[in-house]
């Protein structure tokens, strides 16, 4: 205050000489240079003939019932690093992966977008029984084959649902893999069954729990009730930890887009627990023969156990462990900065030569 009653006690032009000396100092302070990293320009090079489609590849797969398409859209070049994105749900989109294009160009990794089948842009076939999970290991094995990827080049990365097809796909075919990730999965549908009854459902308001729990019983999924509950009680605890209002658009984008029958073939309708085709699932003896580099990833309030899945890690030959402190399902949104810089960390690590990412 006392500055300014001294600048008003000044004649017009001292004030004038004044600002301008002020101005000039707070313009001749040291300066910040802002430095950009940004792609290499062969890394958006494309040199694919015929008609440009914005990377889009249709791709035909067979089945013992006859040929779907599946719809693909690589994202960046990169002849040594190349990303294969299998979405969750099961049922869900590429969509909700989006935010990968503000983290993955500027380090130079491909990704490639992929919409399962009964997913997004994907055929969309009626019949239940091809949602089981031995078909959709050979479907990715056949996009594997149509996109050209292999050991040299070749990183799967499985979220959810696609964790469990990244893993069971890994058993069968690592050694088309250069990396596996497994992001916010168990290796267990039991032991992640267990864990959300006695362990998620028992941080809920009992109130509430009871109310979910007799919809459920009474076999009114539809109920909207039974969603609302889930949103504010449980999806914004455990799936998303961003307030309702403010959750990412791809995501919710996404999650308009769920095939409900192949969510509830597979999984079951009830969100505590599987109690599909999957309810069984269970490969934890299975990962010791797992050699290829592996990056599994769980987060503080995950739906899934992140004790369970830092387990993981040590169960393969090769693991690592990213732990989200601040991270749910969705740790790419909620604790998104720690999950991309120790994705990021672990693909060069692989990429640079070393056997141990981490």
């Amino acid at each position: 205050m006392r500055v300014f009653n001294l600048i008003l006690q000044h004649k017009t032009s001292s004030v004038f000489l004044f600002l301008i000396l002020l101005f000039s100092l707070s313009c001749s302070g040291p300066s910040v240079k802002q430095e950009t990293v940004s792609a290499p320009l062969s890394y958006f090079k494309n040199d694919e003939p015929g008609v440009k489609t914005g990377n889009i590849k249709i791709i035909p797969v067979k089945t013992a019932q006859c040929k779907f398409n599946i719809w693909t859209k690589q994202f960046g070049n990169n002849p040594a690093i190349k990303v294969l994105l299998l979405n969750g749900g099961p049922g869900l989109t590429h969509e909700y992966f989006e935010c990968f294009e503000n983290f993955f160009p500027q380090e130079n990794i491909e990704f490639i977008y992929y919409d399962q089948l009964g997913c997004g842009y994907s055929d969309n076939p009626k019949d239940t029984n091809l949602w089981e999970l031995s078909r959709f290991v050979e479907e990715v094995e056949q996009v594997r084959t149509a996109l050209n990827l292999n050991k040299d080049n070749f990183y799967l990365l499985g979220h959810s649902w696609g964790g469990i097809l990244a893993m069971q796909y890994a058993l069968k075919y690592q050694h088309n893999l250069k990396g596996l990730i497994i992001s916010n999965m168990m290796c267990s549908c039991p032991e992640y069954g267990k864990y959300a009854q006695e362990v998620l459902a028992r941080q809920m308001n009992p109130k509430v729990l009871d109310t979910i729990r007799n919809i459920e019983a009474k076999g009114d999924f539809n109920n909207p009730k039974y969603m609302d509950l889930l949103m504010k009680y449980f999806y914004a605890e455990h799936i998303c930890r961003i307030p309702l209002e403010q959750w990412p658009e791809p995501v919710k984008r996404s999650m308009s887009k769920l095939n409900s029958s192949l969510y509830i073939t597979m999984q079951g309708p009830s969100e505590f627990g599987i109690a599909g085709n999957l309810a069984k699932w269970d490969v934890k003896a299975e990962l010791k023969k797992l050699s290829v580099p592996t990056l599994c990833i769980g987060g503080k309030y995950d739906t899934m156990d992140p004790d369970h899945m830092k387990q993981m890690s040590k169960l393969v030959q090769n693991g690592s462990y990213l732990y989200c402190a601040n991270g749910s399902h969705m740790s790419l949104y909620d604790d998104q900065q720690n999950y991309m810089n120790g994705l990021i960390r672990f693909i060069k690590a692989i990429d640079a030569g070393k056997k141990k990412a981490g």
